[in-house]
């Protein structure tokens, strides 16, 4: 689903995020992306729904080569990768609904179609009565449940979760990795980075750890590693 072959990353100012990265991602799996503050992990995360380019390398999601990707054929991709950030970014002025239909408005889905789906995911993410609400009404964690419906409203194959427990109390945080849980039951292949050591001690799922742009660790069934 997800594979880096040799990959770099360099920024205009000389820092090297990512040095050499190799790994290969299974559909399906359920990975945790861990390491230091600055080691490379939100450049890892980026280079996946090519929101940043690698200085050298080839990376593969679903089948596409991102380095040669046309411009045009980006969107393509992207209804295919569905992302969860730390701070929601939902639009304050629309309703949950609005939210999370917006996104199947982005690619043109009919509209009878996109009433059905975007009900299915509030029913699944808990929050079916609270769809003509704002943002603002909310709970962190219920606008949490509303980015995580707006990032699977389109059946996406991967879902990147960058910190998406980051803003939340540690019983909320529980509540949205069942979540996350169950969607990767149903079949998206997740990827999340985490500073959470206690989420992924307990989960025991595969940890991919990153040290100064590199690949210190990868190991199923893994811990988290670290103190911070």
């Amino acid at each position: 689903m997800i594979e880096m072959q040799d990959v770099w990353k360099t920024y205009s100012d000389g820092t090297h995020a990512l040095k050499g990265i190799n790994v290969k991602i299974d559909a399906h799996e359920f990975v945790y992306v861990v390491g230091p503050s600055g080691a490379g992990k939100s450049t890892f995360m980026k280079l996946i729904y090519r929101e940043e380019r690698p200085t050298k390398g080839h990376i593969f999601v679903n089948g596409f080569n991102l380095e040669k990707l046309k411009q045009r054929k980006i969107p393509y991709v992207r209804r295919n990768i569905g992302v969860i950030f730390q701070d929601f970014k939902l639009l304050p002025k629309l309703t949950v609904y609005e939210n999370v239909a917006f996104a199947m408005e982005v690619i043109e889905a009919p509209k009878k179609l996109m009433k059905k789906r975007t009900m299915e995911v509030l029913e699944l993410v808990r929050l079916k009565d609270k769809a003509g609400s704002l943002p603002g009404q909310l709970s962190g964690g219920e606008q949490q449940r509303v980015a995580i419906a707006r990032a699977i409203v389109n059946n996406p194959a991967v879902i990147i979760a960058d910190e998406p427990t980051g803003n939340l109390d540690p019983e909320t945080s529980w509540g949205i990795m069942k979540l996350l849980e169950e969607i990767n039951f149903r079949g998206a292949t997740i990827v999340m980075a985490t500073h959470n050591k206690e989420i992924v001690n307990t989960m025991r799922k595969r940890v991919i750890a990153i040290e100064s742009g590199n690949i210190a660790r990868d190991v199923v069934r893994g811990e988290y590693g670290y103190e911070d």
